[in-house]
């Protein structure tokens, strides 16, 4: 091979490794290119992340702060106590020198007519859900889905005059059937006042599921929209029908979602305070543990008995049964965002 032969070889013969020389020279005014390592910082974006991240701070030590300044307030009048705290069926708490308070009664009708609300409420919640993202039309899902997020905007006195004044007369005859034919079940059997006076747990559960219907909807209907459309057109393809879709499909997506929406409903029917406080009579009989059973949830004992704060152990009565609310809501709704965040992992 001669030197001229040599000299016209192509590229792609050159040997491995060798480096390419430049096809052309290099423009001196183009800019070298940044180099992997460096990092930009916008002023913008560290006042953003100083803020978020002192917000999130803030939030969190407020929160301790609620908690602390209520442990402390409390512990006085609990040691002070004459009664089990957590088992005792007495409320003497005007007389400091002589307090007897215990919580099981408030317990039981905060949590009764909280339950008999998620009862009612998360069937009627999931049906309207899946209605609005899988059967409705879109002309009709929309609006339909912002008058059930306006029941939120209701006030809670409003509620509570709506379930005393009108459901209460209409709801009374179900009440007395419901005691007449299943009173041999302890739990529709008489309370502590008549069953057709309409002031008790029944009646606070029902006016409590229409509260918390647009939070469990609200939850559950986004989750459901949040499922992937590829995986519904494929069960389509494959010939599945309308309800094997949402079985199949839509349900093991949201499942979790719905479940965590309804513990946040929980957490708020947990909560209430207006409503409960005008639907539910306050009376000295000890509750028998029936849904028609009247008496007071933690809250609605804490507002009547506002007007017993005149001295700090007295006080420290009612922020003891605030406390156990306050936990007992913080682990709900804590329970609740678990779940929720959850939603679509580890599905069937």
């Amino acid at each position: 091979m001669t030197d001229s032969t040599k000299s016209e070889r192509h590229p792609a013969d050159a040997e491995p490794g060798a480096a390419a020389a430049p096809s052309g020279p290099q423009d001196p005014k183009t800019p070298a290119e940044p180099r992997s390592d460096s990092k930009v910082v916008r002023i913008g974006d560290r006042v953003f992340h100083s803020v978020a991240t002192g917000s999130g701070v803030f939030v969190i030590a407020l929160i301790a702060a609620i908690g602390l300044f209520l442990l402390i307030r409390a512990i006085p009048s609990l040691q002070a106590n004459e009664v089990s705290f957590l088992f005792s069926r007495e409320w003497q708490a005007g007389d400091p020198d002589n307090l007897r308070f215990g919580i099981i009664d408030l317990a039981w009708i905060t949590v009764a007519s909280s339950l008999v609300a998620l009862v009612l409420a998360m069937p009627t919640a999931f049906g309207i859900s899946l209605f609005l993202t899988q059967y409705a039309p879109r002309s009709l899902a929309r609006p339909f889905a912002y008058v059930v997020d306006l029941l939120a905007a209701v006030p809670s006195v409003i509620y509570g005059l709506w379930g005393f004044l009108v459901l209460t007369p209409v709801i009374s005859p179900v009440a007395v059937w419901l005691n007449t034919n299943l009173g041999w079940i302890p739990l529709f059997a008489d309370g502590n006042i008549p069953v057709g006076t309409g002031s008790n747990v029944f009646v606070a559960g029902i006016v409590l599921a229409v509260m918390i219907l647009p939070i469990i909807t609200g939850v559950t209907r986004e989750v459901f929209e949040r499922t992937p459309t590829v995986q519904i057109e494929g069960a389509l393809a494959l010939g599945a029908t309308k309800w094997e879709v949402v079985r199949t499909t839509v349900w093991p997506f949201g499942r979790n979602g719905f479940i965590g929406g309804s513990m946040l409903g929980l957490g708020r029917a947990l909560g209430e305070t207006v409503a409960l406080t005008v639907i539910l009579s306050a009376t000295q009989e000890a509750p028998s543990y029936s849904i028609f059973d009247a008496g007071a949830t933690f809250a609605s004992k804490i507002a009547l008995g506002s007007a017993e704060f005149n001295n700090n152990m007295t006080v420290g009565a009612y922020i003891s049964a605030g406390l156990v609310l306050f936990v007992t809501t913080f682990a709900v709704n804590a329970l609740a965002r678990w779940i929720e965040g959850r939603s679509g992992k580890g599905k069937e």
